[in-house]
């Protein structure tokens, strides 16, 4: 058919809706392979910023924003009408959790209603929100169907899951493999004919709920993992073993082991989200997902954790915590992005500061963060700031930190990531999660 011939030829022109942590990426990779792309966003203020070649994504460099626009491959707009010259239009908006961990799909349903407007005969329309198994068929299919027009038939629907993981240098847009569901084998075809263009490998599967259930499967094993290996962290807390090691000699078996590693806790868009989607669709068929919810419990309790390590290495030098002078390093989600969603490190400072403690944080990537309804800058890292602190608390392991010149200024370093591992000089003064402390020593002695 002509569509295919135009999405293989790639004079087929693709539509972004949401241009974010996943949407960006993603249409700068169909401008690369020579599509005509346009991305839509509601934030004018984010839209006039790529206009002018700045990016918001760590992971998209100006240069590579400013030549695809020069060359007239990627423009951003506000303006949803430009989706009726689209032929391919990806749905890639937020997907978070209410307060009682249930679904928001309200920016799916926005995005639809956008969509249904401008729909015509031949579309493509590909949602790669992460969401619960059936939204493509249950939410986005009737919405557009309302307009007479019938999927497989007269439009294409299809369901692929995005698999964006911000600042990893190896894994990109063009070398993760995509999976990809459609509502008919028609609707599979021509989706997957539109990835093959810009991604090495694309995975068919058998249906939208299909391929919905696999990034939920992806998130779970990796929150249930984390999870064990967190509580395994408080074991050798109990046992006075160091974790670290017994992950590293259980590593080298090579089959049937996979290493996870402890943490402050779970952040991000997908890890601490997607397993609740899952949940949450399991729980309205009478089915209680019970690995999740443990999960879930596990890694929600390990914020408190980190403040009672924090609290204990205080008290082995006399001090409180209330009143305490404490500098967070690290708030985002994870190390070299600037992302703060769902980043337990934020609990950790909410917690802190329930407890009397005076916070400071520096992040690199995060010049500014509310906390408890308040804002809060990030400090400039000094060694005079070092020095008026009583205690340092590493939350987000970012590549920028020189560690061992920040351990020998700081009186007491919790480590909440493993990277003081080669510094002994300073164990004195280091505790970490899930491994015998020095400095704590003296504390069990006297329980003892």
């Amino acid at each position: 058919m002509n569509l295919e011939r135009r999405l293989n030829d790639r004079t087929a022109r693709a539509a972004v809706i949401g241009l974010g942590y996943v949407g960006l990426p993603q249409a700068l990779g169909m401008a690369q392979a020579g599509f005509r792309t346009v991305g839509i966003d509601v934030d004018a203020g984010r839209v006039a910023n790529l206009m002018a070649g700045r990016s918001h994504i760590e992971d998209v460099p100006d240069a590579q924003l400013r030549r695809l626009i020069r060359a007239k491959r990627f423009e951003a707009t506000t303006d949803f009408a430009t989706l009726a010259a689209a032929d391919v239009i990806t749905i890639c908006v937020p997907t978070p959790l209410s307060k009682t961990k249930d679904p928001d799909v309200s920016f799916i349903r926005a995005a639809t209603e956008k969509v249904a407007r401008h729909l015509r005969r031949g579309h493509v329309i590909i949602l790669e929100s992460t969401t619960y198994p059936g939204t493509t068929e249950e939410i986005i299919r009737p919405a557009l169907e309302e307009t007479g027009l019938r999927a497989g038939r007269d439009f294409f629907l299809a369901f692929s899951p995005e698999r964006i993981d911000p600042a990893n240098p190896t894994f990109t847009v063009k070398n993760t493999p995509k999976v990809v569901g459609g509502l008919t084998p028609k609707c599979t075809k021509l989706a997957s004919a539109f990835y093959r263009q810009f991604v090495d490998e694309v995975v068919p599967v058998s249906s939208p709920q299909a391929a919905e259930m696999a990034k939920l499967l992806e998130n779970t094993f990796r929150n249930i993992n984390i999870a064990m290996v967190n509580e395994l962290a408080m074991m050798c807390d109990v046992l006075g073993v160091d974790v670290y090691e017994v992950i590293g000699a259980a590593a080298t078996k090579p089959f049937g082991f996979m290493p996870f590693y402890p943490g402050p806790g779970l952040g991000g868009h997908c890890i601490p989200v997607d397993p609740e989607y899952l949940a949450w669709k399991l729980k309205s068929l009478d089915f209680k997902a019970r690995f999740i919810n443990l999960a879930s419990e596990v890694n929600t309790a390990m914020p408190q954790v980190v403040v009672t390590k924090v609290a204990d290495a205080l008290n082995a030098v006399g001090r409180s915590l209330k009143g305490a002078r404490i500098l967070v390093l690290g708030v985002a989600y994870k190390r070299d992005v600037g992302d703060v969603r769902e980043s337990p490190a934020l609990t950790v400072m909410s917690l802190l500061q329930a407890r009397g403690a005076k916070v400071v944080y520096h992040d690199p990537h995060v010049p500014r963060v509310g906390v408890n309804g308040g804002a809060k800058t990030s400090a400039r890292l000094s060694t005079k700031l070092l020095a008026a602190q009583d205690c340092v608390v590493l939350l987000t392991d970012h590549r920028a930190f020189d560690i061992p010149r920040i351990v020998s200024k700081s009186r007491i370093f919790v480590d909440t990531r493993n990277a003081t591992r080669g510094l002994d000089r300073f164990a004195d003064r280091i505790v970490k999660l899930g491994a015998p402390s020095a400095l704590l020593a003296g504390l069990k002695g006297e329980a003892a």
